[in-house]
């Protein structure tokens, strides 16, 4: 069964971005992609931090991450090579889109005094990056049994080549953008 967001796009997203004369067929129109989401993890801390938080990305995600390792050592971070720095997930077609739903739906909004997201964190390709200080505003998470608070970055990469296009289509699929 489809997402309720991709019949969205597919009914309301698709036909509204073809019809404001931009794109000459359907197969122009930018559409999401995939979803990466990355957790990084201070190498300074304990090793059950890196555990702790490919737990809470596996309950955030439906999927299991990848273990980020240092490439190379760096000795002024007291990082050494194949030392497990991070971990990241890549999500594609129907879990991408209950991600995207959920994080729309009820993650954002749970932001404390949330405002709407920063228009200008786009890269220039179409791809929209945003930071989240906390985890635990995803309801998956439970507050009793989290040990550390953990940020993650969440990039939306889409077939757009111009932020105006892709930013058009975020804000038609629920992204909240903050007014300028």
């Amino acid at each position: 069964m489809k997402s309720r967001l991709y019949d969205k796009y597919i009914k309301e997203v698709r036909p509204a971005l073809l019809g404001n004369g931009r794109f000459a067929n359907v197969h122009q129109v930018p559409q999401l992609e995939k979803i990466v989401i990355n957790m990084g993890v201070s190498c300074q801390l304990e090793k059950v931090a890196i555990d702790d938080a490919a737990k809470d990305l596996t309950a955030i995600s439906g999927q299991k991450p990848v273990i980020n390792k240092a490439k190379k050592s760096v000795a002024n971070f007291k990082l050494r090579k194949g030392q497990s720095v991070g971990c990241r997930v890549t999500l594609r077609r129907d879990r991408m889109y209950e991600f995207f739903d959920r994080l729309v739906a009820t993650a954002l909004p749970r932001i404390r005094d949330f405002r709407g997201l920063n228009p200008r964190h786009f890269d220039g390709r179409g791809n929209y990056t945003l930071g989240v200080n906390d985890q635990t505003i995803f309801p998956e998470i439970d507050l009793d049994k989290i040990k550390r608070h953990q940020g993650m970055d969440i990039t939306i990469v889409t077939s757009s080549q111009s932020d105006d296009d892709a930013r058009d289509l975020l804000k038609m699929m629920g992204m909240p953008f903050a007014e300028r």
